[in-house]
């Protein structure tokens, strides 16, 4: 049974379900590997060992009464923005390294309830605010295939233990790439649903226009069968989309012929490191090979993304962060003099320096006087790159480009620079901004460290998004490729 962390998720349903291994083995399995390999990447905050051994041994029951579904018995790790009852919540943050929720989220309700195994809590930028997981108050995750590297940010935990081989699939979360990008880093499969079609209820908002959770695993296949227990309407979130979930595991055996692709002019322009449009072009060719049609598309207006996202995703992360004040919950100040000292002192304490840069432009950007000139603003523009998505998909089926301009930086290289830190989500927060599915895949790696490739589709489309990275995966090894020494 040394090899039970090389099966995908189906492999080891299979197992399972024919007495081969027991829930309880294969989560002390992946255990063992957490305790032997995560000194040194710090991809998990939290490690729930006797809560996932009790789960475990609740799903060998259902499974020898025969009421196992495709997932019982198997375990993943939670992104530590997602609630969970009874085990500490950070979100990376001293502001909630005490909080330990009393309720789960319901992506974590809907998982459980499938009979998955929670090994533990996910390491995270600070609020997802982030695109190296270097802003976690419990300091970086480091990426498998370097550990001077980063995973991405804001799921790098998330990504790193997927692709670490410590946990067979993971949950992420997705605001302006935080799915896609960790998952390009570190060499996985990550879907960034629509808006709308997994529930945030559970979820820390950050910025609740744009926040969305997503299946990190290290296949579509994989990701297309947690979707299938993540996905659906819950009353309890408001922006829940009230529509019935698609069938994503049928959709993964259509053909791609008479697929019309479209190549994003914009992805390929200045910026883009060279090897890394190779790289994307091979997969094209791939592409083309399974019967699909490429066509050139133009997001014109996509230059505007990355700052109509930082008037937007500040604006949302001031308000949403407000209620972090030391009354009710997380990180208090000792001796506060008075109330305005009990505020002050218990957020300067709480929070980190990327989350008070944000908070600072977010308050300053909703301020009198300047709402108009830049939250406004940044909404109208916001309506124009949804409009240039709509033009596209009237001459394509789905769009394709890089999740990332380059490969994973080293640690501490763009720490004193965040805009070139916010640029490295150029590709990705178009996306978020017009509320569509993305999911990031393996391409051919460039100089020896993984390349992600964007998969852009219509509106609660992801099942031809599954469909189309599940056809490659299948023509193709990238997603096979582990980190040497795991």
């Amino acid at each position: 049974m040394s090899d039970l962390h090389q099966k995908s998720l189906r492999e080891l349903a299979a197992g399972l379900a024919a007495g081969e291994f027991s829930s309880v083995e294969l989560t002390e399995h992946f255990l063992q590997r957490i305790r032997t390999f995560d000194h040194d990447l710090n991809s998990l905050v939290t490690v729930c060992d006797k809560e996932a051994l009790l789960q475990a041994g609740a799903a060998d029951e259902r499974i020898q009464k025969g009421e196992a579904g495709p997932l019982t018995g198997i375990p993943l790790v939670h992104k530590d923005i997602f609630c969970t009852k009874g085990v500490k919540t950070s979100c990376g943050s001293f502001m909630l390294d005490n909080f330990v929720s009393p309720y789960d989220a319901t992506v974590v309700e809907k998982l459980a309830g499938a009979g998955m195994v929670m090994l533990g809590k996910a390491n995270m930028d600070e609020f997802a605010m982030g695109s190296s997981n270097e802003t976690s108050y419990y300091g970086p995750a480091r990426n498998p295939w370097d550990t001077e590297r980063v995973p991405g940010g804001s799921s790098g935990g998330s990504a790193a233990a997927v692709a670490a081989r410590l946990a067979p699939a993971a949950t992420g979360t997705d605001t302006g790439g935080s799915i896609r990008q960790p998952a390009a880093f570190c060499g996985i499969t990550g879907l960034k649903p629509t808006y709308g079609r997994v529930s945030r209820w559970g979820m820390i908002a950050f910025a609740s226009s744009l926040d969305q959770a997503g299946p990190m695993a290290r296949s579509a296949e994989d990701c297309a069968l947690l979707l299938s227990a993540m996905a659906g309407f819950d009353e309890k979130d408001s922006t829940s989309a009230e529509r019935p979930v698609d069938d994503y595991l049928a959709a993964l055996e259509q053909p791609l012929d008479g697929l019309k692709v479209g190549v994003v002019k914009e992805f390929f322009e200045e910026g883009l490191d060279s090897e890394m449009a190779a790289s994307m072009e091979q997969a094209m060719a791939e592409l083309k090979k399974l019967g699909a049609e490429r066509v050139e598309v133009s997001l014109p207006h996509s230059k505007y993304s990355v700052a109509a996202y930082y008037v937007v995703a500040p604006a949302e992360c001031s308000s949403n962060l407000a209620r972090f004040d030391g009354v009710r919950f997380g990180h208090r100040c000792k001796d506060p003099k008075d109330l305005e000292d009990l505020y002050k002192r218990s957020r300067s304490e709480g929070f980190g320096a990327e989350v008070k840069r944000r908070i600072m432009i977010g308050t300053y950007a909703l301020s009198a006087g300047y709402y108009d000139a830049y939250y406004l603003k940044a909404q109208q523009v916001r309506q124009v790159i949804a409009d240039d998505f709509r033009k596209a998909f009237e001459q394509a089926d789905l769009l394709l480009g890089p999740a990332s301009p380059e490969t994973a930086f080293r640690l501490g290289e763009k720490s004193s620079d965040p805009v070139s830190m916010y640029l490295s989500d150029i590709y990705t927060i178009a996306v978020n901004l017009a509320g569509l599915p993305a999911l990031s895949m393996p391409a051919p790696r460039v100089g020896g460290l993984p390349a992600g490739l964007q998969l852009i589709g219509n509106y609660f489309d992801e099942a031809r998004l599954l469909n189309v990275a599940h056809q490659l995966q299948r023509a193709t090894d990238w997603h096979l490729q582990a980190p040497e020494g795991y």
